[in-house]
């Protein structure tokens, strides 16, 4: 699993990771923590590279934030 750089949203962290599936596509996951307790998502779809997955995942993590969708 690759961690990409963390982000602040908020008072949240949000942290996009991606990892290599079965089929040599990227997976996209996203860590939204606060404090210390965090929530980690996977994420639909999967990416050619592992940018793509890395810039889709921190997209719907603030997402998440910013619209309040933690609960």
């Amino acid at each position: 699993m690759h961690l990409s750089h963390a982000h602040e949203v908020g008072k949240y962290l949000v942290t996009p990771m991606t990892k290599v599936n079965e089929a040599g596509r990227y997976c996209a996951s996203v860590s939204i923590r606060r404090g210390m307790h965090d929530r980690v998502f996977r994420l639909i779809p999967d990416f050619d590279s592992a940018l793509g997955a890395a810039r889709y995942a921190l997209a719907q993590g603030r997402h998440f934030v910013l619209n309040n969708q933690l609960v």
